[in-house]
């Protein structure tokens, strides 16, 4: 049974997780579909693609993702505290904005709210946590 190398395009189910059970993602909703994409092409976390190299189609298994091969560790330098009147009002700990860098759009999550300033964090959601994903291999081509 031919397994899946670098350039592989390829069609997988997954269920991602965090360390205490929460599913973050999964193509086993109803409505959604295999992830379907070409490996070696950045388009994957680092860890993801590693861990479909070298299955076969039908093949299922379970592998875990440390920060560094994910969405990397947290970077203190992406945090930056703003005028409470920059922000939409009623704003809480744990909401999703959208900011703007010199690139363009971002999303931010809030981290704290004060008398007169937010925190605003610019990392991504799940950097600095360990990812475990369950796969099953659809398709190779």
């Amino acid at each position: 049974m031919e397994q899946i190398k670098n350039g592989d395009s390829v069609s997988v189910n997954y269920t991602g997780r965090l360390e205490d059970g929460t599913i973050f993602d999964t193509s086993l909703q109803e409505g959604r579909e295999p992830l379907k994409t070409t490996l070696g092409q950045g388009q994957l976390i680092p860890g993801f693609e590693n861990g479909l190299i070298g299955m076969s189609i039908g093949e299922k298994k379970t592998i875990e993702i440390e920060p560094k091969d994910a969405y990397g560790e947290v970077n203190p330098q992406l945090t930056q505290e703003v005028p409470l009147d920059k922000v939409p009002e009623n704003v809480k700990v744990g909401d999703m904005l959208q900011g703007q860098n010199q690139y363009g759009p971002v999303q931010v999550t809030v981290r704290e709210v004060n008398e007169s300033t937010v925190l605003l964090d610019m990392n991504h959601p799940l950097a600095g946590k360990k990812l475990i994903f369950d796969l099953e291999v659809v398709s190779v081509n």
